[in-house]
């Protein structure tokens, strides 16, 4: 069996612990699977992140334990010869939204999110990518051409009989929007030195300021949907990390990429609906323009958990080598680097209270699965007289493109009317804070309110005339 992701860090999984089996086939990715201990922790609904989809089934066949079962009867032979292909495997990891949740909560660490996307790409290569499938992995291809992928989209956004069409001929729910690339995309702001990204960064410009030295030099990953979506969050993010004080490069591709023009994208779309060589091929053009920063060590710093975090965990199963590895170590989530600083005494940051009111926060799960909602915290606390609260909610939903497919819009509303919904209607009055994109979305629909990233709530906190 060819396995797509790189399993190897599982090869001696099982030994000396009571694993319920190893499969008869599938080598390392089979102990990965068999890490389960069939505890049943997953088929609980105590807070935390783990499991969303049986707590809005209460079915145990979509519980990481109940999928572990199918996946073993598959890996032993007992599918088929074209287990991959079966109709039955495909109903048992049909709701698992990537959550990785149990990664952290389940007592042996299932990594079901990574699971699936083995499994994605087994199925894809049996079966085909389907259109919608590629329509929704290659996002970042298609914002080449984003004006009139914009048009096309608002066009359909305020047509039901366009919206219509596209569910009948591409499986994108009528009942759900889609998000709409920004009038301009990101433009780095002008004070800032350009380069282009792999350049190392410029000691002479940094020297022309005797306040910053050039351990305080740090790059900006603007993310495919911060870059075309969202851009008001970078050019926050740019302007908070100015404000306390380091030198800030915008990450962009080298002058010899084959896509120049193309922003860089860690590969997240392609990675979750299992189309791995296209992710891997995001991952080394993004690689080949860090490669000066992994060697000075300069920190990067991003806006999106799903594509921060995917840099820190999935991107080492790609078989990447020692820069994966570095990548991993050297970067940074926007309020991860601003709590690090801080800690450090590094930061030179003058906040002002914000207007009054409580603000809601809503965590991303990648980010409760790797307990990073610990920096949250710490930053929400750096702004004087700040009143905020965290929602105790698992997965909103959204997961990426999960809630816009036809066959799950209802699930997936489901998923945030457990928690997340009723605790921000019962505020209608607060703020409301989520760094996901796709959290973001699922709110504006979920509620008719406008999140923010954190990013924008530090802007307005920044105690100076230049805050926008």
């Amino acid at each position: 069996m060819k396995l797509h992701l790189d399993w190897s860090s599982y090869e001696t999984a099982g030994q000396g612990d009571a694993y319920a089996g190893i499969p008869a086939t599938g080598g390392d990715f089979a102990k990965a699977v068999a890490v389960c201990i069939s505890d049943k922790l997953c088929q609980r609904t105590p807070k935390g992140v783990m499991c969303p989809s049986f707590r809005a089934t209460d079915d145990v066949a979509h519980s990481p334990g109940g999928r572990v079962v199918v996946l073993k009867a598959a890996l032993n032979g007992e599918l088929g010869d074209n287990a991959f292909a079966d109709s039955k495997l495909a109903d048992a990891m049909e709701l698992c939204v990537g959550c990785k949740g149990c990664k952290r909560e389940c007592a042996n660490q299932v990594d079901m999110a990574a699971i699936k996307i083995e499994y994605q790409a087994q199925r894809n290569e049996r079966l085909g990518v389907s259109l919608r499938d590629k329509l929704v992995a290659g996002l970042p291809n298609w914002l080449k051409h984003r004006r009139t992928l914009r048009g096309f989209i608002r066009l359909r956004n305020r047509t039901p009989w366009m919206a219509k069409l596209g569910e009948q001929y591409f499986g994108v729910s009528a009942k759900r929007k889609i998000p709409e690339p920004a009038d301009k995309p990101f433009v780095e702001p002008p004070s800032t030195r350009s380069s282009r990204v792999g350049a190392a960064v410029s000691r002479e410009a940094s020297a022309t300021n005797q306040t910053v030295g050039a351990d305080k030099d740090v790059i900006l990953f603007v993310d495919t949907f911060a870059w075309y979506f969202e851009p008001e969050i970078a050019q926050a993010a740019h302007q908070v990390l100015t404000a306390a004080g380091y030198n800030v490069t915008t990450l962009k591709t080298l002058a010899d990429d084959e896509e120049p023009d193309r922003a860089l994208c860690c590969g997240r779309t392609y990675l979750s609906l299992g189309q791995v060589e296209a992710a891997r091929r995001e991952a080394r053009r993004m690689q080949a323009a860090l490669r000066p920063a992994l060697a000075s060590g300069t920190p990067i710093v991003g806006l999106e958990p799903s594509c921060i975090l995917s840099l820190r965990d999935d991107h080492l199963k790609l078989g990447l080598g020692e820069e994966a590895v570095a990548l991993s170590k050297q970067v940074y989530l926007f309020e991860e680097f601003i709590a690090k600083e801080h800690d450090r005494k590094r930061l030179q940051l003058d906040l002002k209270p914000l207007p009054s009111g409580k603000t809601l926060v809503h965590g991303h799960c990648h980010q409760k699965a790797v307990g990073a909602m610990k920096s949250l915290r710490k930053v929400l606390r750096m702004i004087p007289e700040f009143e905020f609260e965290f929602i105790e909610a698992s997965c909103c939903g959204m997961a990426g493109s999960f809630g816009l497919e036809a066959e799950h819009a209802d699930i997936s509303m489901k998923m945030a009317e457990l928690d997340l919904l009723p605790a921000l209607r019962a505020e209608p009055e607060a703020f409301i804070l989520a760094n996901g994109f796709s959290c973001r979305h699922q709110i504006r629909e979920g509620v008719e309110r406008k999140p923010k990233h954190i990013a924008l709530l530090l802007r307005d906190a920044l105690n100076t005339k230049g805050a926008i």
